[in-house]
């Protein structure tokens, strides 16, 4: 197995895990050629490549659409490699562990490549589960959901890295979970708590769709992002699907 019990404990506990080499070179190599010929096109322009920084006044509708602009759903138009690493057996295995089913179905897959300049891609923290669920999230980890992140470039901080923030320090910060953040003042005792998922490529991070994270600008020039994320739910959990 590529992860251990305590890496299941952690995510039931702080709701976050973070697995460095979880795909080994030879299983990512022709999925990053998948995403170059995908994306081939993308990631050009006069202003990509020098970082972009959303700035009072600027049109914020327009530039989330820019965020979300490099994205592809299951089928993809690639070879086997990209259409199936979705349905790897350590990934079955491992949303398996964490939902404590022992049957779980794939319910989202996409793609998602970001550039540094084509977008800000700085987020407020937020939780997922307004995209998967049109009930608030259950009280039975095993009624949610897995989501898993994995990446096919190297991600430091200036590359757009993930940050979150545990369970215990949400619950530490204002006394209860909470599903949102809706003002500054919350978003920034957020902030003071987050951490970032700096990996290499084949890093795995594991959350569910009631953990506080954000996207993060990218702001190392001309640098890229490339990352899919897998949605599982136990099966039969009909109050799950996306979008």
């Amino acid at each position: 197995m590529r992860f251990t019990s305590e890496q299941v404990e952690q995510w039931h506990e702080d709701g976050f895990v973070v697995i460095d080499n979880f795909f080994d070179a030879q299983e990512i190599a022709p999925v990053l050629l998948d995403f170059e010929h995908l994306y081939q096109h993308a990631g050009q322009g006069a202003a990509v490549g020098s970082a972009k920084i959303l700035r009072p006044g600027d049109d914020a509708e327009s530039n989330r659409a820019l965020q979300f602009k490099n994205i592809h759903s299951l089928p993809y138009p690639g070879s086997s490699a990209i259409n199936m690493i979705s349905l790897h057996p350590q990934l079955i295995a491992f949303a398996k562990a964490l939902l404590g089913s022992d049957a779980v179905h794939l319910y989202q897959s996409h793609t998602w490549a970001k550039y540094t300049g084509e977008a800000d891609y700085d987020q407020d923290f937020h939780c997922d589960f307004g995209n998967h669920t049109l009930t608030v999230p259950a009280d039975d980890a095993a009624a949610r959901t897995v989501n898993f992140v994995f990446y096919l470039t190297d991600v430091e901080s200036e590359h757009g890295a993930l940050r979150y923030v545990t369970k215990p320090d949400v619950l530490q910060l204002f006394g209860r979970q909470r599903m949102s953040a809706p003002d500054p003042v919350h978003q920034a005792a957020l902030r003071g708590k987050e951490k970032a998922v700096v990996v290499a490529a084949g890093g795995l991070v594991a959350h569910s769709i009631d953990t506080m994270h954000r996207g993060s600008n990218l702001t190392s020039p001309n640098g890229r992002r490339f990352s899919m994320t897998v949605g599982f739910k136990a099966a039969g959990n009909e109050q799950i699907s996306f979008h």
